[in-house]
């Protein structure tokens, strides 16, 4: 058994529809649509069926949070994989089996992304170290030079993008989970509003089983980037990150820098040449 979730905000119908159909509802591959909208949409409600789960939720608790109703009906039903959708993505439903079939052949593996396109076709460059401040924070404050060298560091740039890797830090966008491991490290941490829940989920899922990036199937994520155009959105970053450091440390983080280190040595960072 299969299960999916998405959480809603005003989100557009016609964006949402093309998802849905992406990942194709039916026997064993249920949907979840959890709406944090302020008022409910009747168009959201009609969607549900047979196979997809509506649930209003009447206050907005957050990103992470909204899918933890989801994960924890997966949980209750034994589901034995779940995923974690943006409503901003389109997939052929193939790529579910292919995902399923490889975390089959790899029991290791707790969770894994696919390869990430634009709607224009180019590599979404979402496999990444784990943060330091410099990294999410004061990153967009240097000189723009300076931050892209710190990007093509932090977003792997250098690395070869079609074939698997190990990551301890894969976008939230498209999260491929195996339920058992989750239990084991448990779910998003509901302190985040958004942002950074996809940052720690996966550090702590990367501690104790694989994380992987798989290009050998792609999706299509028409990423916004929100929090670089509106105030508010930044604001909410901003302070999100500030929690996700007090977590796991600022400057001091000795768990981070050997986690990073590894990843840096095993993809050959040093022999790829700096940009």
């Amino acid at each position: 058994m299969i299960t999916a979730s998405i959480v809603l905000y005003n989100t557009d119908l016609n964006m949402l529809m093309n998802v849905i159909t992406s990942y194709s509802p039916r026997e064993g591959r249920y949907l979840y649509l959890i709406d944090n909208s302020p008022v409910e949409n009747s168009h959201y409600r009609e969607l549900s069926s047979e196979f997809i789960f509506y649930y209003f939720m009447g206050t907005n608790n957050g990103y992470g949070a909204g899918h933890n109703v989801a994960l924890r009906e997966a949980i209750r039903i034994n589901s034995k994989y779940h995923i974690v959708l943006n409503p901003d993505l389109q997939f052929k439903s193939s790529v579910i089996d292919a995902l399923c079939l490889f975390a089959d052949q790899n029991i290791s593996v707790g969770q894994i992304m696919p390869k990430i396109l634009s709607p224009q076709g180019n590599i979404q460059y979402l496999c990444k170290l784990l943060p330091t401040p410099i990294d999410l924070i004061f990153k967009r404050f240097l000189p723009k030079k300076i931050s892209k060298k710190i990007t093509y560091r932090f977003q792997l740039m250098f690395a070869d993008y079609d074939r698997i890797m190990d990551i301890p830090y894969l976008s939230g966008c498209f999260m491929f989970f195996r339920v058992e491991a989750l239990k084991d490290i448990g779910l998003f941490d509901e302190r985040f509003f958004m942002y950074p829940e996809d940052i720690d989920i996966t550090r702590r899922m990367h501690e104790k089983y694989r994380t992987v990036y798989f290009p050998q199937v792609s999706i299509i994520h028409a990423h916004a980037a929100s929090s670089y155009h509106d105030k508010k959105m930044l604001k909410i970053h901003v302070l999100n990150m500030i929690k996700y450091f007090n977590k796991w440390g600022w400057v001091f983080d000795s768990k981070r820098r050997k986690i990073n280190k590894t990843i840096l040595q095993k993809l050959n960072y040093k022999n790829r040449g700096h940009k």
